[in-house]
């Protein structure tokens, strides 16, 4: 299994000793005082001067570029999009026909203006979806977050009228789940006091509400434990095919989903509870994570639902993975199934056509897709018709959106143009051994067969989350084009080979990742692409915890390390924010069993005062509440004490992107990059 963390500092009680918890009060006077000062001295290091300034205005070009693709939804005759740019910071949420969309310039109508309802209302609102009411697609829910948090206000709205619905739905600040059953009723799951929320600061119950009636008098269909994860309900108005659904998340990965019935019983859908299921039509489908009726783990398993019901268990096969691919996700248009499969981390797509009577299902390519290049369905019209988007991009291919019916031509729909000068560039795959002899998949872009130089290597490791090729505007102008060698690992942890590559890394085991990611490094430097004095390494959240193991295991590797809104204190996570929603991938410190390996992974215990850190920048935001800002603050704080070089900026907005428009984008990556050049080349 190869080694865990590395030895360090004994650990007890997290709260015993630990002089920084104060930094754990996130709007408090004293630790906000605090910030600004980290703040300020982050800024007089890397954001003074010309160039400084001159870096931003060109990221902020790139992020605001008018010829962006405008990524939509269909609902019913329009195309729906929200889009932020120059003039409009926060955001409009407009429409077009497809007949405008197909020219270079559409006619947009504007629904909602954020930045004029902010003004108004004196709100530092950010944009955090609509769900539309079908069939008629004239009243929406909007939520609208402070500051880009995870927390939201929910609004009904009137699309004709272009107004919120002065009687309508509405509900205050919170973790909220909502969604239409009809024009006069919705399920909604929010923090309605005591005893409605779960542990990890979301919705326990879920209740049925009838419009002009008090929440708190609204029908309670389902109630789950303070230690579950989530209770959430929704309705499907397909034609024909109208159900109720009731979903109940132990955790991260166990749940249970129910069919909800007319005399309000629920009927439990009878799937492993690690499974992945979803319903269209006459088909449930089913991706087991451990291997289930003599199929392995992440395959794609089709039944007849009624027949599911009725006790039949006889599947269709519709995928089986292997050594090198694995299943990334799949859509239905109103008579087809299309599959996005990652081969080596590389997207191929497949279209599958149930029978409409005794039969196998009919497969055949989507689209030729070039090599290490992602392809993603961005809509499909699951109702009415076989439309579909499809998005393909790579680290070196600008985006391009294909629009088709399945079974017709397709047309290249959008084209983005090239944002950064890749001349001499190449995109090549390799692979690295890790410690137990495992194959880890790594991308390197950049001047191939060049003198080892500034190198930047990324990761996540976690959550089953892949990270495929894409074309990053903003690493490309600040990176590559100035020539920098970017790199990103596929890693345990995350989902590049399917549920057993999340599963490797799980809890206890999670330091494969580590090991997945030190193997990539040493790898590079053995490739001659890099020296570690050169190398630097930049994550976020999960990936931010990444980089704190980095930097507690092998700080010999690396030349600097950029961790944002990073997860960092391993003993405490599960008390801060959504912190306990993240056990069942961690384990839970308040568990004998699982103490042991947090407290040996966990990087703000083992930071210590003799060991030849790297410079390190930490990032994160005042109004994360999903991951929070005290691990980053905590840390700083601790690697300052003990006289590391170490700088920390804070947004006081951004929720857990770290920025919630494209000037605090273009600002901290800005930061970012200017802090990588000067300790890389230094």
């Amino acid at each position: 299994m190869g080694k865990r963390a590395r030895g360090g500092p004994g650990v007890s009680d997290p709260q015993v000793g630990d002089p920084y918890l104060w930094l754990e009060e996130v709007e408090g006077e004293r630790a906000l005082d605090w910030v600004r000062e980290r703040n300020a001295e982050t800024e007089a290091e890397l954001a003074g001067g010309e160039e400084f300034a001159a870096l931003v205005a060109e990221l902020r070009e790139v992020l605001d570029a008018p010829d962006r693709i405008p990524y939509t939804r269909r609902r019913g005759e329009h195309l729906y999009n929200f889009w932020q740019g120059s003039g409009h910071t926060r955001g409009v949420w407009r429409r077009t026909t497809l007949e405008e969309y197909r020219t270079d310039e559409p006619a947009w109508d504007v629904l909602l203006d954020l930045d004029a309802l902010a003004g108004a209302e004196g709100e530092d609102w950010t944009w955090a979806g609509a769900q539309v009411l079908r069939p008629a697609f004239r009243r929406a829910l909007i939520s609208l977050a402070r500051g880009g948090g995870d927390a939201v206000v929910v609004r009904e709205y009137d699309l004709v009228e272009r107004a919120f619905v002065a009687d309508g739905f509405r509900l205050p600040e919170a973790k909220t789940d909502i969604g239409w059953i009809d024009e006069d009723h919705v399920f909604v799951g929010t923090d309605q006091g005591p005893g409605s929320l779960t542990a990890s600061g979301y919705p326990r119950t879920v209740r049925r509400w009838r419009r002009g009636t008090p929440l708190d008098q609204a029908a309670l269909v389902h109630e789950g434990a303070e230690s579950d994860l989530v209770v959430s309900a929704w309705h499907d108005p397909t034609e024909g095919f109208e159900r109720d659904f009731v979903s109940r998340y132990r955790d991260f990965w166990h749940h249970e989903t129910h069919l909800l019935t007319a005399d309000g019983e629920l009927r439990r859908i009878d799937v492993p509870d690690d499974a992945d299921s979803s319903v269209h039509r006459d088909w449930l489908l089913v991706t087991p994570k451990a291997p289930w009726l003599g199929q392995p783990a992440g395959s794609l398993l089709a039944f007849r639902f009624d027949d599911f019901l009725a006790g039949r268990r006889e599947p269709e096969v519709l995928f089986t993975p292997d050594g090198r691919t694995a299943l990334a996700g799949h859509s239905w248009t109103r008579n087809h199934l299309v599959l996005e499969i990652l081969q080596d981390v590389a997207s191929r797509m497949h279209v599958l056509t149930p029978p409409t009577g005794p039969g196998d299902w009919k497969r055949q390519e989507l689209a030729d897709i070039p090599p290490l290049a992602s392809a993603a369905l961005t809509d499909t019209d699951p109702d009415t018709g076989d439309e579909y988007f499809l998005s393909i991009t790579g680290h070196l291919i600008p985006p391009s959106l294909h629009r088709g019916e399945i079974g017709a031509p397709g047309e290249r729909i959008k084209q983005a143009p090239a944002r950064f000068d890749a001349t001499g560039l190449e995109a090549r795959q390799y692979f690295a051994t890790s410690a137990d002899g495992t194959r880890v998949p790594y991308t390197v872009v950049g001047r191939h067969g060049a003198l080892p130089g500034p190198t930047l290597l990324t990761g996540y490791g976690g959550f089953e989350v892949s990270l495929t090729p894409s074309y990053d505007t903003v690493r490309g102008r600040a990176w590559l084009a100035r020539g920098g060698t970017y790199v990103v690992a596929g890693i345990r942890g995350g989902g590049e080979y399917g549920p057993q590559w999340h599963r490797s890394a799980l809890k206890a085991d999670r330091p494969r990742a580590y090991e997945d990611f030190e193997a990539v490094a040493r790898d590079l430097v053995a490739r001659g692409i890099t020296t570690p004095g050169r190398l630097g390494i930049s994550g976020g959240s999960n990936g931010g915890l990444l980089m704190g193991a980095m930097l507690v295991r092998s700080p010999e590797l690396f030349g600097a390390i950029v961790g944002h809104v990073p997860l960092l204190d391993m003993l405490r996570f599960h008390t801060l924010l959504a912190g306990a929603s993240w056990i069942a991938e961690y384990g839970d410190p308040d568990d004998p069993a699982d103490r042991p390996h947090l407290a040996a992974l966990s990087p703000y215990h083992h930071l210590e005062a003799g060991r030849p850190y790297p410079p390190v920048l930490l990032t994160t935001s005042t109004r994360d509440d999903r991951v929070h800002p005290g691990h980053a603050r905590k840390a700083a704080a601790r690697l300052r004490e003990l006289g590391h070089r170490v700088l920390l900026h804070e947004t006081l907005s951004g929720g857990h992107a770290g920025a919630s428009d494209h000037e605090q984008t273009a600002y901290n990556s800005a930061l970012e990059h200017t802090f990588l050049w000067r300790t890389l080349t230094a």
